[in-house]
């Protein structure tokens, strides 16, 4: 089943309810063929924001990071599912065959699963602190490889291993990175941050941005103006 990315751009509905994420899309409108519904958004509204999401037009990734056993998170995929979001996010930490699970349910529906590997807050003394062997980078290799091998449609990493995923992923192997940051732009908490221009050009597919367009004077004009940095990124 081919994937067509759209203009690879997705705006993270990063507000706390379902009037806030329509305006939000609303004054981004076409500039952005996705938007991304987080755990708060979800949790405050539940499936509603995301059937008003598509219904405004806009294609949805659903990052809610589902880790638990493989039962548990197979179930709550099917459900994902069902809501017509095409991206879904697991974590990579639950290990093979939780990620076989999620993959399983999702058979014959429009729905790729994601898996998360290293969060972009976090970096190599983060990874000390939780007993997780690393460096980050090395990290995340393994468990894009661990995604791969357990049928996963492709992985959320920072554009600081898109290469390296890129050169070890199968083809069609989705590659979506977070902690995109224009020139310029405060990073906030995220550790391992990148232009949207070189995160394309490291492999991305695509990428999402949060505060940058949220917090613009004018989101539309903030989205179209990444939209065309990817676009000129070679």
């Amino acid at each position: 089943m081919s994937f067509d990315p759209g203009n690879r751009l997705i705006v993270a509905l990063d507000v706390a309810d379902t009037a806030g994420a329509q305006a939000l899309a609303a004054r981004v409108g076409p500039a952005a063929s996705w938007v991304k519904v987080g755990l708060e958004l979800f949790i405050a509204e539940g499936p509603a924001v995301v059937a008003a999401a598509r219904a405004a037009g806009h294609r949805v990734m659903l990052d809610l990071k589902l880790h638990d056993i493989p039962e548990t998170v197979g179930r709550a995929m099917t459900q994902a599912a069902r809501l017509g979001a095409e991206l879904v996010t697991v974590h990579a930490g639950g290990g093979r065959a939780m990620l076989a699970a999620a993959v399983a349910a999702t058979a014959g529906t429009p729905a790729r699963v994601l898996a998360v590997t290293v969060l972009t807050s976090m970096a190599d003394g983060d990874l000390d602190d939780i007993g997780a062997i690393g460096p980050t980078a090395a990290l995340v290799e393994r468990r894009a490889r661990l995604a791969a091998a357990a049928g996963c449609h492709g992985v959320v990493a920072s554009a600081q291993e898109a290469r390296a995923i890129r050169a070890l992923a199968p083809a069609g192997f989705l590659i979506v990175t977070p902690g995109i940051r224009p020139a310029g732009a405060d990073r906030g908490d995220q550790q391992r941050v990148a232009t949207p221009a070189s995160a394309r050009r490291d492999g991305a597919d695509l990428i999402v941005v949060g505060r940058p367009i949220r917090d613009a004077a004018d989101p539309a004009a903030a989205a179209a103006a990444i939209v065309a940095e990817l676009e000129g990124a070679r």
